[in-house]
């Protein structure tokens, strides 16, 4: 059947040592999963359930692509995460099933609209325009399960003009990478082609026109990106 008008191409991540590439279906993502991170942003841990939001599919930025600060906000934040990427779909998966399927993993940043989040919260509304607005969801190439075995711990980091300002390991998640994929198909079936942005720890902080931003983490990879203004693309 033909189409009314010509979609857009599908948007698709590269994975490492692969000339096949991932194709990108929902962007799930996870809120206050380090409890120095809820700290900071002036919460207190809980054992209650993760809090979940989604970002577009087409929100992805290839690695070492550019992106333009966005409108509407002045106050552009890094939150520097590990991405699980979904090749085998299931709704209720157990945790025990839960690394059945996982693809690979992947160094993602869930670039925010800070001072649009902190109205949002006041207000009890929604975060879409906050954290999912156009170009919010730079991502490394993905690194497969089988190549590189599945992950419970190891270095998370974030640098902005080569200074450090996140630093943990993923280990210090409240809920790990099993539980995740579990709970969150408690509410939605989750599909292959999906991804999963599972929180960030501490150090998060504002971003500015002509920044480069360097996100990496042990046994996955890096990510580079830098922000430019409007004008400058």
């Amino acid at each position: 059947m033909t189409t009314a008008i010509k979609p857009p191409p599908p948007p698709t991540v590269a994975i490492q040592n692969h000339d096949e590439c991932f194709p990108v279906h929902r962007i799930y993502c996870v809120g206050r999963n380090y409890a120095e991170h809820v700290q900071e942003m002036g919460g207190q841990p809980k054992n209650d359930l993760p809090v979940f939001f989604m970002k577009p599919a087409d929100a992805v930025v290839v690695d070492g692509s550019a992106i333009p600060y966005p409108p509407k906000t002045n106050n552009l934040h890094y939150e520097a995460e590990l991405v699980i990427a979904i090749g085998t779909g299931g709704a209720s998966i157990p945790e025990q099933a839960a690394e059945n399927h996982i693809f690979g993993y992947a160094v993602g940043i869930d670039l925010t609209r800070r001072d649009l989040q902190k109205v949002a919260k006041d207000k009890g509304g929604p975060w879409d325009t906050a954290k999912g607005f156009d170009h919010s969801a730079p991502l490394s190439a993905i690194r497969p399960i089988d190549e590189g075995g599945p992950l419970s711990r190891g270095r998370l980091w974030l640098n902005v003009n080569d200074e450090i300002r996140q630093d943990a390991d993923l280990s210090e998640m409240i809920w790990g990478i099993p539980q995740i994929i579990s709970i969150l198909s408690e509410f939605y079936t989750l599909m292959p082609g999906d991804l999963i942005f599972t929180g960030t720890p501490a150090g998060v902080g504002p971003l500015l026109p002509g920044d480069t931003i360097t996100a990496g983490i042990e046994n996955v990879g890096t990510l580079k990106t830098h922000i430019v203004s409007g004008e400058d693309l």
